[in-house]
């Protein structure tokens, strides 16, 4: 029997919506600039939620206050058929943005209208940035009590 057990990369994304504008990152990875919703990796011991809210904030300095579960995503990039992610995305407010340095990597956070975001297609990040934007705009969100925030005790 095989003792490897396969594990995905856990990832949770903030969808934030104001006046028709969404918050993106404009950022580099592997020496291009592409464009994604704020975005991460989630911690040991930390929760769906704290996650979406510490990411978001590291990445844009704004505050983030989730209000619902958009959607789950299974995603595997073509450039790297080994790895795969599992996608957490949240809906919510983005509230106010501080002064802060942002993280490594993160050119800018720009609010851009679905046009704009559209037309620069190429350059997301992957397809899980265009997919979440259409999944919010025609489909209601989760509530956020689908998730358990309940750990235990170790």
């Amino acid at each position: 029997m095989d003792e490897t057990i396969w594990k995905p990369h856990t990832t949770v994304a903030a969808m934030c919506e104001r006046d028709g504008h969404f918050l993106l990152v404009k950022e580099k990875v592997n020496g291009k600039v592409v464009f994604n919703q704020p975005a991460g990796h989630l911690n040991p011991d930390e929760s769906l939620l704290d996650a979406v809210i510490r990411e978001t904030f590291e990445e844009t300095q704004y505050e983030f206050n989730p209000t619902g579960l958009q959607g789950i995503y299974h995603f595997v990039p073509e450039e790297a058929p080994e790895t795969t992610y599992i996608r957490f995305l949240f809906c919510g407010d983005a509230g106010s943005q501080l002064n802060g340095a942002l993280d490594e990597g993160i050119i800018s956070a720009e609010w851009m209208n679905y046009d704009e975001i559209r037309s620069c297609r190429e350059q997301h990040r992957s397809p899980l940035v265009l997919q979440g934007i259409d999944d919010y705009l025609s489909k209601p969100p989760y509530p956020l009590d689908v998730i358990s925030q309940i750990f235990p005790d170790r």
